[in-house]
C-alpha cells in the first residue's frame, strides 16, 4: 500500500530532503461514487524524520492533507554518507519506514 521516497543532499551544513510518500489520506468525510456509503477515515497522524537516530523533523497530520503527500524540509547537519530515515503511522496503527543515505 505505501511506500516512501526520499532525496537528501547535504552543502555547506545543510541538508535539504525531499519525500514523496504512497498513503491515501483520507479524510472521512467522503462517500463512495457507487455505494454512496462514506469511506471511513486513514490519514498519516504521525511522520518522523531522524539523522544517524537524532529526530530532525516530527509532524502530526489529520485528515486535512492530500493524497501521496510531498514533503520537503532542510536542516543543519549531515554529511554525505550520514544515513536519514523517515516514518510514519495513521490512525488505523498502520506505519511505514525507509532509510537513505545523504549524497
Amino acid at each position: 500500500m505505501s511506500g516512501i521516497r526520499i532525496r537528501a543532499e547535504a552543502k555547506d551544513g545543510i541538508t535539504s530532503v525531499r519525500s514523496l510518500i504512497t498513503h491515501p489520506m483520507e479524510s472521512g468525510l467522503r462517500k463512495d461514487s457507487e455505494t454512496d456509503e462514506p469511506i471511513p477515515a486513514q490519514f498519516i497522524q504521525e511522520l518522523v524524520c531522524k539523522w544517524k537516530d537524532e529526530v530532525v523533523l516530527r509532524a502530526h497530520w489529520t485528515g486535512g492533507v492530500s493524497k501521496d503527500p510531498y514533503l520537503a524540509f532542510r536542516f543543519r547537519g549531515g554529511e554525505p554518507g550520514d544515513p536519514l530515515e523517515i516514518s510514519w503511522t495513521d490512525n488505523l496503527g498502520q506505519s511505514a519506514s525507509e532509510t537513505t543515505t545523504i549524497r
